[in-house]
């Protein structure tokens, strides 16, 4: 019997092994998992019965093959959740679903709404055009706004940057004010700094016109119009948070007879003259383990794999020592209430502001997001009708000033912002808080990135290796993409398929899985 290897349990690493179970019966599986988790950084923390979500993640994809993965691990819901009834308010559930009021293993429907704090006001994001964005900014500033974008209409500029490719498509006014500083606080550099295929990646389709076309497409009720991911107003969420869809993966691939090895660090996989991968070694409890395998599965940062690997040619080595990550930091924070008003339409429990997250574009401090965790779960929250439970994001190198607070410096300088912010009055109305660390969690666009398909025609050169995930690819991918970067390593191995373009493509391309021939966009 083959053996194959998987090295991480986040998204990409559990969907391999479960795809593999499933489709084969001829291929042992066994995954390494660094940490005592699963869901890498789409874990969800369990702090005193209130649950943290590293990142906020939604589950959205046009894609119908993870769409059926999805709805096979946490079938959609079949009754309304907790404060939907208590609101009284309308979500589509599905007929036949589980009732989250009875059962935990179910996924949601949940209103996505994420803005912008920019001058203590709020703005839509993506940045909308609405009367409302148009009273915040007033009169002057909308007019520079509209003139900078007919300027940028104009004089295009050379997309060698990410600076330049925001410009090109929101002008340099709305650049300056709602992604500049944003961007640079995320990843420590200047956008002029850092590569623009990051923007083409996320960003994708939107700019000005795309959100024109769209405010016209709902005004006119056009059916099968296509909505740019950024633009979407629903989306999918497991019950207990992200982690919960990878606990439940991890248990259908251990009774399908997978292997999981947690607290095993993967730091060595050796390579025979052929270039052929023969197996890994791992730490675990201080002692390294050699575990012999056909095929090696990584979702590991590419960084640490070629770190790991003997007999690389100097200049694939170069570039990966080189490829850079930016680390991240949150800070739950349990308080009674906030102070930010809810001036939407939109009903909450305690009529607190209905986002799911808030991007903060204040130059006067560090923070660069935080969530509200009420609004992505009510089951998120151990007290839903009393207390506000926000997770502050902060984007970090590992080793810095920041990554190197104790929790007591940590908790003080976030409800410090809290307070500048506006958001709480005051310290003595925290009721708790707690910090977690998450290392490598954003492949950052700069350094030797620029070089990376020469490293990356390198790694096609190992017949049995497969790069997956996030981190294995050095790719910003949400999960669809990630878990379809396992979907075809699979189809790989099991074919017997040696070239791996299929599986490094996965979303590089603008319209890759953008459109179906359904009506998948559709969101009304």
């Amino acid at each position: 019997m083959k053996k194959a290897l998987i090295i991480g349990a986040g998204p990409a690493g559990l969907t391999a092994a479960y795809e593999l179970l499933t489709k084969s019966k001829d291929i042992e599986v066994v995954v390494f998992e660094e940490s005592d988790c699963f869901g890498g950084i789409s874990k969800t923390v369990n702090y005193k019965g209130n649950r943290m979500d590293m990142g906020g993640h939604r589950f959205f994809s046009k894609i119908p093959e993870v769409n059926e993965w999805w709805d096979k691990m946490l079938p959609m819901q079949g009754a309304p959740t907790y404060d939907d009834i208590i609101l009284n308010r309308p979500m589509p559930v599905k007929e036949g679903g589980p009732d989250p009021e009875k059962e935990d293993r179910v996924m949601l429907t949940r209103h996505r709404v994420s803005r912008i704090l920019f001058d203590s006001k709020f703005y839509d994001y993506p940045i909308s055009l609405k009367m409302e964005t148009l009273t915040n900014m007033g009169f002057l500033t909308t007019m520079r706004v509209g003139f900078s974008y007919l300027a940028s209409m104009v004089h295009k500029l050379p997309e060698d940057n990410l600076e330049n490719f925001y410009i090109n498509r929101f002008g340099r006014k709305l650049y300056s004010m709602f992604f500049e500083y944003y961007t640079e606080n995320l990843w420590g550099r200047h956008p002029s700094e850092i590569d623009a295929s990051w923007g083409a990646q996320r960003v994708k389709g939107l700019s000005i016109v795309a959100i024109i076309k769209d405010i016209f497409g709902k005004i006119f009720k056009k059916k099968n119009r296509k909505v740019e991911t950024s633009l979407i107003e629903e989306f999918k969420y497991p019950k207990l948070g992200p982690g919960q869809l990878w606990d439940v993966t991890a248990e259908e691939i251990q009774k399908l007879g997978g292997t999981i090895i947690k607290n095993a660090k993967v730091t060595k996989v050796h390579k025979n003259d052929n270039n052929i991968l023969t197996g890994v070694s791992y730490e675990k409890d201080g002692q390294e383990i050699y575990v012999d395998g056909d095929y090696i599965i990584s979702s590991m940062p590419i960084r640490d794999l070629v770190a790991g690997m003997n007999d690389v040619p100097a200049e694939p080595a170069r570039i990966a020592k080189g490829l850079p990550y930016r680390d991240y930091m949150t800070l739950g924070v349990l308080v009674p209430k906030i102070n930010l008003k809810n001036k939407t339409n939109i009903k909450t429990v305690g009529n607190i502001v209905p986002d799911c997250w808030v991007y903060v574009q204040d130059r006067t401090v560090k923070l660069g997001r935080f969530q509200i965790y009420n609004n992505w779960s009510p089951y998120m929250i151990k007290d839903l009708e009393h207390t506000v439970w926000i997770g502050l994001e902060y984007f970090v190198n590992e080793g810095d000033e920041y990554w190197n607070m104790t929790e007591e410096e940590f908790s003080k300088l976030g409800v410090e912002e809290m307070i500048k912010l506006g958001i709480i009055d005051s310290p003595d109305v925290v009721l708790d808080t707690h910090m977690e660390k998450v290392k490598k969690a954003y492949p950052a666009y700069f350094d030797t990135y620029d070089e990376i398909d020469t490293l990356i025609d390198y790694l096609k050169t190992i017949d049995n290796l497969y790069c997956v995930g996030r981190n294995g690819q050095h790719r910003y991918n949400n999960i669809d993409h990630s878990m379809v970067t396992s979907f075809e390593a699979v189809k790989n191995i099991l074919s017997g398929e040696k070239d791996k373009s299929n599986i490094w493509s996965v979303n590089t391309e603008k319209e890759y899985h953008e459109e179906t021939k359904e009506n998948e966009a559709e969101v009304d």
